[in-house]
């Protein structure tokens, strides 16, 4: 199992290091005990935080309302809780290398 992904009570708890205002959305690999996401979008107005959303969301093929934020508002350090999540989830988030 990966650090970053923890399972229970149906849902999946993600825990993410964010980078935003980077050149494009991304999965650029493991940071410590996290996924590491690019977003382009800036960190302003928490449209970071909805650009990741909507990111994880398209990854794993759920609406952007089975993905919410639990922790990290204004952190770079963010976890998310994903609710009817794939079997494969980590496949879907791991970078294509």
């Amino acid at each position: 199992m990966h650090p970053w992904l923890r399972a229970g009570d149906g849902k999946i708890t993600l825990t993410l290091h964010i980078q935003p205002g980077a050149k494009k959305t991304e999965v650029c690999g493991v940071h410590g005990d996290a996924l590491k996401i690019r977003l382009a979008a800036p960190p302003v107005d928490g449209k970071a935080n909805a650009a990741l959303i909507g990111f994880v969301a398209d990854r794993l093929g759920l609406a952007k309302s089975a993905v919410s934020l639990k922790s990290g508002q204004t952190s770079r350090r963010k976890v998310l809780e994903v609710s009817a999540a794939p079997a494969d989830t980590a496949q879907r988030l791991l970078p294509d290398n």
